[in-house]
């Protein structure tokens, strides 16, 4: 069983970065389809990025783009979110997801149930 531990979140104004980390246990990286999901007070868990379990093919959100990186680290067995430029509207319990889907597309990878293994998540406040 494959266990998920987030870190890495904070208090931060806008326009700084923040790097978030989900360390993985019981199973190596690869062999799961990684995600990252915010969920800001009162709203549904939304989807931020994925990553494929062979790390060639990622997608994000829209409202993302350009801004945050999806990737890992096979030899700490974790993955990671690079955010920039951060916004107050990026406010929100982060969220790290492994999923074995066997298709994993720009649908699939940001379903929320597609995913069967979430970590506790990790508070990212953005406020001046």
């Amino acid at each position: 069983q494959v266990q998920l531990v987030e870190s890495g979140g904070g208090l931060v104004q806008p326009g700084d970065s923040l790097r978030l980390a989900c360390a993985v246990s019981g199973r190596t990286v690869d062999n799961y389809n990684m995600a990252w999901f915010r969920q800001a007070p009162g709203k549904e868990r939304d989807f931020i990025a994925g990553l494929y379990w062979t790390g060639s093919t990622s997608y994000y959100a829209d409202f993302v783009k350009g801004r945050f990186t999806i990737s890992r680290d096979m030899a700490k067995n974790a993955v990671y979110l690079q955010m920039t430029g951060l916004k107050p509207e990026d406010t929100g319990v982060y969220y790290c997801a492994a999923s074995q889907m066997p298709r994993f597309d720009s649908t699939t990878s940001s379903t929320a149930s597609e995913y069967g293994h979430w970590g506790q998540g990790t508070q990212v406040t953005v406020s001046s």
